[in-house]
């Protein structure tokens, strides 16, 4: 097949993209940088002949409310006019598990409106809904950091490393449209306050984490289960000390 990935060149973008070619499928891998670009249009038209798949596991490059919201939604029209246009046969696109329950969030608000395009789009389509992945730990961290105390949420949280979400966006792109979500997640659960506790000790950074009930994640609050997935997810098989072995291998 011809396979085109929005946003190949990013952390699941390009593991996915490597993946495709090595099943011998025709993959490109679109983003700005190779003159392919949701937002004003261009080179979607030539990037989509032929193709039978597009998958989209783009983001925003700004988080703020209006920005990420406008991203979302011209983004997501573009790209489905065009697929509609070439006669794509499946749409596959990247969201967050707990996207529907976190709309205090403008980020989520903006996942929200992508996923409601796609659904009223006449595309087939599969939305796969990831929990939070393990390279963004850091991140997390940063976030809530004030001096030297990280304040983060006790919620639940299910992390996935990126290379299992790779490996199941592979298989669903390869797949017939299943014209529904599907839910991905890592093998264990943690509180995320804890996770980041045990990941900053590991890394030899001196930094504690409070745990705060009140403590936004993306600009909401969180509720115990509101990050962790419904029943049956696909589970992946890399655990947080497997995937940690491996960053600091590669350090």
């Amino acid at each position: 097949m011809k396979i085109v990935v929005i946003g190949g060149s990013g952390l699941i973008g390009s593991k996915l993209v490597d993946r495709l070619r090595r099943l011998g499928h025709e993959t490109i891998a679109a983003s700005p940088a190779s003159g392919v670009n949701t937002i004003t249009g261009e080179g979607l038209a030539e990037v989509l002949k032929d193709t039978q798949v597009v998958v989209d596991v783009a983001n925003s490059p700004s988080f703020e409310d209006k920005a990420v919201l406008e991203f979302f939604e011209t983004s997501g029209r573009n790209l489905l006019a065009a697929e509609e246009a070439a006669g794509v046969k499946h749409h596959v696109a990247l969201s967050v598990v707990g996207t529907e329950r976190l709309s205090e969030s403008g980020y989520f608000r903006g996942k929200i409106a992508q996923e409601k395009l796609i659904r009223g789009s006449k595309i087939p389509y599969t939305i796969v809904h990831s929990t939070q992945f393990f390279e963004f730990l850091s991140g997390i961290a940063q976030s809530g950091t004030i001096g030297q105390t990280v304040f983060l949420s006790p919620a639940f949280v299910q992390p996935i490393a990126a290379e299992d979400v790779a490996a199941a966006m592979t298989d669903f792109t390869v797949g017939a449209p299943l014209n529904a979500t599907v839910e991905i997640a890592g093998p264990e659960r943690f509180r995320l306050s804890d996770l980041v506790q045990q990941y900053l000790k590991l890394v030899n950074d001196p930094r504690t984490v409070s745990p705060d009930v009140h403590a936004r994640y993306f600009g909401a609050e969180l509720t115990n289960l509101m990050l962790i997935p419904g029943d049956n997810p696909r589970l992946g098989s890399i655990d947080f000390k497997k995937w940690l072995s491996k960053q600091l291998q590669n350090v």
